[in-house]
């Protein structure tokens, strides 16, 4: 009687979901939450809000098999603080304040989601915005958050920040995309 080999956690070549053209990998090798909530992909939308997006795979999904909703409300934070940092320019320097979500539809194994953002308004010391998570042009949650402008954080050497990757060394200036 043979023993069955241990489950991989790892995809197989096969099994790494298709990505759409103008994604890239977003904080994909940090050992924070939103690399353990991934892989979460972005994409610039020359004048206007950066779109975050991931495919959804097993580890996602609840025990309902439906996408956890604690992964969704990660994906609309993450997608508004950064486009209200984007959108102002500067280093990371902004904080949720509060974050209002509504799930309004659902989503499967599979499916890839993207983030919208709005910018309603930055000010001073806070920005508001909002977004949907859609699949396609459906809609399943939408969000509105209030992000505190704070001093700016200094990332780690080779570290992210603002999406992209930040390392002093001299071959570092050639223009790369995230995690090349």
């Amino acid at each position: 009687m043979s023993t069955p080999a241990a489950p991989s956690h790892a995809p197989t070549p096969a099994a790494v979901p298709e990505v759409p053209a103008g994604f890239v990998p977003f904080h994909a090798d940090s050992d924070t939450f939103i690399g353990l909530c991934g892989p979460i992909y972005w994409k610039d939308v020359p004048g206007g809000t950066p779109i975050l997006g991931m495919r959804l795979q097993s580890p996602h999904m609840n025990l309902r098999g439906h996408p956890h909703g604690g992964l969704l409300v990660t994906l609309a934070d993450s997608g508004l603080g950064y486009a209200v940092n984007h959108v102002r320019g500067g280093p990371l320097a902004v904080v949720t304040a509060s974050l209002s979500t509504d799930f309004i539809g659902i989503a499967h194994l599979g499916d890839w989601i993207e983030c919208h953002v709005e910018i309603d308004r930055i000010g001073a010391r806070m920005a508001f915005a909002s977004c949907h998570l859609k699949v396609g042009e459906r809609k399943i949650l939408r969000a509105s958050g209030v992000f505190a402008i704070v001093k700016p954080v200094e990332p780690p050497a080779g570290g992210h920040v603002h999406g992209r990757l930040q390392d002093p060394s001299p071959e570092a200036a050639a223009p790369t995309t995230p995690n090349e």
